[in-house]
């Protein structure tokens, strides 16, 4: 069982940042803008998920697996709580969320379905942004030239993601969920995660006047398809997904630990 400690993050989001906080970059702003729009609902989300996923469980395997559950929700209710806030002073700025209204929607379709559907799209979603976060804490530059409070959302958000990157994925597999169901929910969570992404971002970046700019597609991709970049440098952690002996625990966290030990400074435990 993991041991998931919940975090209270020592920044301050009320003061608004600059609408190109990424050091100027057009690209990477509007991209990690249109991340952080999916989290607030995202969060909720795989909160329900887990929530309803435990009582399939025997009495007795739900018991061993409520503090590691119970950790899992404090750090999403947490991500939810500062992506909001953020979100928030986008709004100020004139962006509009056009990800979350989709993702709701698709949603309602779930509505009576098995209980471990949500679990399956929660457990590939997970590995998503477990990839990322990996990704981001290895090239820690992408974000060099933002404000430090910025610099410090998104690493610590990484670092709780890699940290508690197998807890859906576990229980999954305990609730007994079907492997040819994992494996699709991930094919369809790949097709419409890189899709609202990517129909987010653009909207961000013609919302800033920046759509049609030789710099913004020379960054994006020096970020995203050069080599090392975030998709093509992440082709083979997805492709283990689908394995049959794949499990989350064998990618790399060291990362993350090493992150969360050395700015302990920039948080607060306030559970576990």
């Amino acid at each position: 069982m993991s041991q998931l400690v919940v975090r209270r993050l020592l920044i301050d989001l009320e003061t608004p940042f600059a609408r190109d906080w990424c050091a100027g970059d057009a690209f990477r702003t509007a991209f990690f803008n249109a991340l952080s729009m999916s989290f607030p609902f995202g969060e909720q989300f795989f909160i329900d998920a887990v929530r309803a996923a435990l009582p399939l469980l025997p009495a007795d395997e739900q018991a061993r697996r409520q503090a590691e559950v119970r950790g899992f929700i404090g750090q999403e209710a947490t991500h939810r709580r500062i992506h909001a806030l953020f979100n928030a002073q986008l709004e100020k700025q004139g962006l509009v969320d056009r990800w979350t209204p989709r993702a709701m929607k698709r949603m309602e379709l779930l509505k009576d379905a098995d209980p471990r559907h949500a679990l399956a799209i929660t457990a590939a979603t997970e590995h998503f942004t477990a990839m990322f976060a990996h990704w981001l804490l290895a090239h820690p530059e992408v974000l060099a030239g933002a404000e430090q409070r910025l610099q410090t959302l998104w690493l610590w958000h990484s670092a709780e993601e890699s940290e508690h990157k197998t807890t859906a994925f576990d229980l999954y597999r305990a609730t007994e969920g079907s492997e040819a169901w994992r494996a699709r929910w991930m094919r369809r969570v790949t097709t419409l995660f890189l899709g609202d992404l990517a129909r987010q971002t653009v909207a961000n970046l013609r919302h800033e006047g920046q759509l049609w700019k030789w710099s913004t597609w020379k960054s994006a991709w020096r970020i995203l398809g050069a080599r090392g970049g975030l998709l093509r440098g992440n082709w083979a952690a997805w492709r283990r997904y689908f394995r049959a002996d794949f499990h989350p625990s064998q990618d790399d966290s060291r990362l993350a630990e090493q992150w969360l030990a050395s700015h302990s400074d920039r948080f607060v435990p306030v559970g576990g």
